[in-house]
């Protein structure tokens, strides 16, 4: 691994649900001709809990072919199922990708203790030519591995030297910098922190896991580029023009039923494949039971994307020339926003 931005890649289906596969290579090429550090296969922006085990190998098996040799191909393998997790990097391994990216066992609720001895440790000593990103996310999973135990994974397991940290907390992050070492790569897994955690200087997170790099891999590549660099000033500014996108890669709306006020989050995948049906992207709709955006919440993301274009119209010009679309007609002509949403 080495510092940078990585796509966590979006699965492309067509409307019946099936894999899009010639629309999954385009998506493949385009990270790539915008200069992505690398690309994240079957990670949960790619929909993998809804995957067939066929389709899981094949998305892989694309990514590594396409990816030789043009930025670094990671696979997503994790599991709550430690002999399910050992199957699929048996397999990734033998696409020749570079690492792969292992969330913490989910819904059966293993201690930080468990996940590393029966989880991590046992992965790591299988494939110790392998790199193995562990990926913090107790939002989603219900458990966490401990920077502690992170830290004894590291010394223990060559093979670990890097964490994708979607946690959330900084003080979190603090204890993974302090208790891993200086030389420890720290990945951000929330595009809104990104900035933050890189200038962090208790932390000093060395690049992100993106979800926005779908829609503007350029653009956050030079992001990460800048800040490892140093050029806090250039950085900043690049920010600011990518903020509104960065903010949607969770959309809350307070919706009201028959029964009255009701929140509803509507969570990645969902807002960044609804963004790349409006811009012309292959995308397709989400696998249930993901589904669609209020309208509500179709509204925030269409008035965000549209001050981003007004101001930066730079962002979404890759997309334009790759792509061959008008991105001011489509984020101004209703015709292509049809069944992008749907009322509570």
């Amino acid at each position: 691994m080495k510092p940078g931005c990585y796509t966590a890649l979006i699965t492309p289906f067509n409307q019946a649900g099936e894999l899009d596969r010639e629309g999954l290579e385009q998506l493949i090429n385009f990270q790539i001709e915008n200069g992505i550090t690398g690309i994240l296969a079957t990670g949960t922006t790619g929909e993998s809990p809804t995957f067939k085990w066929t389709e899981h190998d094949y998305v892989i098996a694309l990514v590594s072919e396409l990816a030789k040799n043009k930025c670094l191909r990671i696979a997503g393998t994790g599991s709550n199922n430690t002999s399910e997790a050992l199957e699929a990097i048996d397999h990734a391994a033998k696409e020749n990708v570079d690492a792969v990216l292992m969330v913490d066992p989910y819904y059966n609720g293993p201690s930080s203790l468990e996940i590393r001895r029966e989880y991590y440790e046992v992965v790591a000593g299988k494939f110790p030519g392998l790199n193995i990103i562990p990926y913090i996310i107790p939002g989603r999973t219900g458990a966490q591995m401990l920077p502690q135990d992170l830290a004894i994974l590291a010394k223990n397991c060559p093979n670990v030297t890097s964490v994708k940290e979607a946690t959330g907390n900084l003080d979190n992050m603090k204890l993974i910098r302090k208790y891993c070492g200086d030389d420890f790569m720290i990945f951000s897994g929330d595009d809104a922190l990104v900035y933050d955690i890189m200038t962090h200087p208790e932390i000093k997170a060395c690049g992100s896991i993106s979800v926005m790099s779908n829609i503007a891999p350029k653009a956050m590549t030079q992001l990460v580029s800048l800040l490892n660099q140093g050029d806090t000033a250039g950085a900043i500014k690049l920010q600011t023009a990518l903020k509104p996108l960065l903010d949607l890669v969770v959309v809350t709306t307070q919706e009201t039923c028959e029964f009255g006020p009701v929140t509803c989050r509507s969570r990645n995948p969902v807002p960044v494949k609804t963004l790349m049906q409006l811009l012309g992207m292959p995308s397709g709709p989400c696998r249930k039971p993901l589904g669609k955006m209020t309208e509500k919440g179709f509204t925030i993301l269409l008035d965000a994307v549209r001050g981003v274009f007004s101001s930066h119209p730079e962002i979404f010009e890759p997309i334009a020339s790759y792509f061959n679309v008008d991105i001011e007609k489509r984020l101004y002509n209703p015709e292509f926003w049809k069944n992008l949403w749907y009322s509570y």
